[in-house]
């Protein structure tokens, strides 16, 4: 998948669980846990912004793109 959710590292960086996440962004356990497991198909950016406000971050921090061979890109 050449999208990588790196949700649990930002979680595991800020020492917060998945409990206190949905809390402060209003989400499901289920649903978050689909996208911190990369099942998810999409996210709303409103949903992305909460994440981000929750966990002080960059939506890089949390979406990552890897090419076909599973090497990370550099920013360009």
């Amino acid at each position: 998948m050449p999208i990588v959710v790196n949700l649990d590292v930002m979680m595991a960086k800020r020492k917060m669980s998945l409990n206190e996440l949905s809390e402060k962004v209003e989400l499901t356990l289920s649903n978050l846990s689909i996208l911190k497991t990369g099942k998810a198909k999409a996210i709303r950016f409103s949903t992305l912004e909460s994440i981000c406000n929750a966990l002080d971050c960059q939506p890089g921090d949390i979406l990552e793109y890897a090419n076909d061979d599973n090497t990370k890109t550099t920013n360009r």
